[in-house]
């Protein structure tokens, strides 16, 4: 009989495997789409709106995932799940039209829901001293989409663009093959059957869980939608053909996915608030560099006019990408960590709200840069508004958790998993003053926070 340790062992290394596999498909259109708009002869915002139809889905399925991942147990759910997608992924090889495309990547999409499962069934095979590098190992799955940027791009140059749908179909149909003899499941990892839907839902009440919910379109979101838009981007703005600039484009896909276990170590080490500050901040000053487009300016001097092109070359660029990069993955992990510590018996729903809003930025994002680009013709129009984004993130984690300054917009209830973590993280700090609000986390108890 396998020991426990075996058992945690085997459900993360199969889960980690798993959720690779499925966000590899997730972003599959991020390649294949690329010709498909050339045949298709689609607009910027018709590609961002394919690449980013299986993301929706995958947004959407979340949160009801997470639910049914809480009352019945993540290794059924993850099994049917990535059963369910196994037919539509072969299907898109046999697409001619665009709305064909996008009816198949919604049915696709839902690969991407498996992170919800999976973050939930990991967590709870771990302790609290445990949690954060196990769901940061998990979540290093991230890196499934680079995955796809090295082997799609060979597949498209060497069969054509249909093969990777047919390739991805079969690995799939593997992965849930081992997925289910490897895997184990704990009677005690359920929620009561008491519990109810609408119980479940209490936690959207919480500020802090929206809080969360906007560090995560970040971190998340806009991790999946340049891991979908940059090898169009190098295409476009570098002049690069399609197996450079997917190889480029790993350069921030595949380390920003795997640095996320030693992101979950940190989180476990400093705290939730302490990584996510720097990652923000980070982020935030990278971001404004990034948006610089390529442009000239003329400076009239005494022996005519002189020219300076200015921008980015693409070896900066790629530079302050990559630290872009590392830190999202870093906060990939905090942001969950934040969750393990301060809803631990509800994990699967409060990742299931965070990992859906996370995911629907993912969504959107593709959307808006595809008409930023229609609109503006400039390609870093889309670190623009991701840079605006990051700043209101630092401009809301300031006034909550730095500050601690409280609006009536700001005012809610904490509920009652987050009461519950508050009076046992007093207890083990030995607080000898009441009024002395103590954060669940171990590093973060140096802040305020609602």
């Amino acid at each position: 009989m396998a020991t426990h340790q075996h058992k945690q062992v085997s459900v993360l290394a199969l889960s980690t495997m798993s959720f690779t596999v499925c966000f590899a498909v997730w972003v599959m259109f991020s390649i294949i789409g690329i010709p498909i708009k050339q045949t298709l002869q689609l607009s910027d915002t018709q590609f961002g709106l394919l690449a980013a139809t299986p993301i929706l889905t995958g947004s959407l399925i979340r949160l009801p995932l997470g639910m049914w991942t809480d009352k019945y147990g993540g290794r059924i759910v993850f099994a049917v799940l990535m059963l369910s997608t196994i037919i539509p992924i072969y299907l898109i090889s046999l697409a001619t039209q665009y709305w064909q495309f996008l009816l198949l990547g919604l049915f696709v999409g839902a690969a991407g829901g498996s992170f919800s499962v999976g973050i939930a069934y990991t967590g709870r095979w771990f302790s609290q001293k445990r949690r954060g590098l196990a769901m940061g190992i998990f979540g290093a799955g991230n890196a499934g989409a680079a995955v796809t940027k090295f082997v799609a791009p060979a597949l498209v140059v060497a069969y054509g663009w249909q093969a990777v749908p047919r390739v991805y179909a079969l690995a799939m149909a593997i992965t849930v093959v081992l997925f289910w003899l490897f895997t184990y499941s704990e009677p005690h990892h359920l929620v009561g059957k008491q519990v109810t839907i609408r119980e479940q839902l209490a936690a959207l009440k919480d500020i802090r869980v929206w809080k969360y919910c906007q560090y995560y379109s970040i971190v998340f979101g806009g991790y999946v939608a340049l891991s979908l838009w940059l090898t169009k981007y190098y295409i476009s703005e570098y002049g690069f053909g399609i197996q450079t600039a997917a190889l480029i484009a790993a350069i921030f896909v595949l380390p920003s996915g795997v640095i996320r276990a030693l992101g979950g170590w940190l989180s476990d080490r400093f705290g939730a608030h302490t990584v996510t500050w720097w990652v923000m901040w980070t982020s935030c000053i990278s971001l404004f560099f990034l948006s610089y487009p390529q442009h000239q300016v003329i400076i009239q001097t005494i022996r005519g006019e002189m020219t300076l092109n200015l921008g980015l070359n693409v070896w900066v660029f790629t530079a302050l990408l990559f630290v872009v990069g590392i830190a999202w993955g870093f906060g990939k992990a905090s942001v969950f960590k934040y969750i393990g510590d301060e809803y631990p018996h509800n994990i699967g729903v409060i990742s299931g709200i965070v990992g859906l809003m996370g995911g629907l930025g993912g969504f959107f994002f593709p959307i808006i840069f595809g008409m930023l680009l229609d609109l503006t013709g400039i390609n870093s129009s889309i670190f623009m508004l991701l840079f605006i984004i990051t700043c209101w993130s630092l401009i809301w984690m300031y006034t909550t958790e730095v500050r601690g300054v409280k609006t009536l917009k700001l005012i809610a209830s904490t509920g009652q998993e987050a009461a519950e973590a508050e009076r046992r993280a007093r207890q083990e700090a030995g607080s000898s003053n009441p009024d002395r609000e103590v954060v669940p986390g171990g590093g973060d108890s140096a802040h305020q926070r609602i």
